[in-house]
């Protein structure tokens, strides 16, 4: 008999915090790392960190270059760009707080 598992996590994202040699594109160069610590630190904030809430983790390449910034959400797979901080408490109060996608944001 197969156990069911719930996920540890119910949602995890992931920011591509990756560095590249000039003249080569990055999410870094846009501010990816900052982020993602403003993030975590909202999250924190937020209440909603740990097991069976969020987790927030810096990420190497994640191969979007091209539509960097990027973020993922986890499990539903959903991609997502970013400027600014009110990017990301967009996607915090939509996506993780209510369940819904941020349209103008997803890559």
């Amino acid at each position: 008999m197969a156990l069911h598992m719930e996920p540890y996590f119910k949602h995890h994202v992931f920011f591509c915090c990756n560095q590249r040699e000039a003249p080569d594109s990055c999410c870094n160069n846009h501010g990816a790392s900052r982020l993602q610590a403003y993030a975590k630190d909202r999250i924190a904030k937020l209440g909603l960190k740990g097991q069976g809430k969020v987790r927030i983790n810096k990420a190497g390449c994640l191969d979007r270059c091209d539509d960097g910034p990027v973020l993922v959400v986890y499990p539903e797979g959903t991609w997502y760009t970013f400027v600014d901080e009110s990017d990301i408490d967009e996607i915090i109060s939509e996506h993780i707080q209510n369940g819904r996608i941020v349209e103008r944001l997803k890559v």
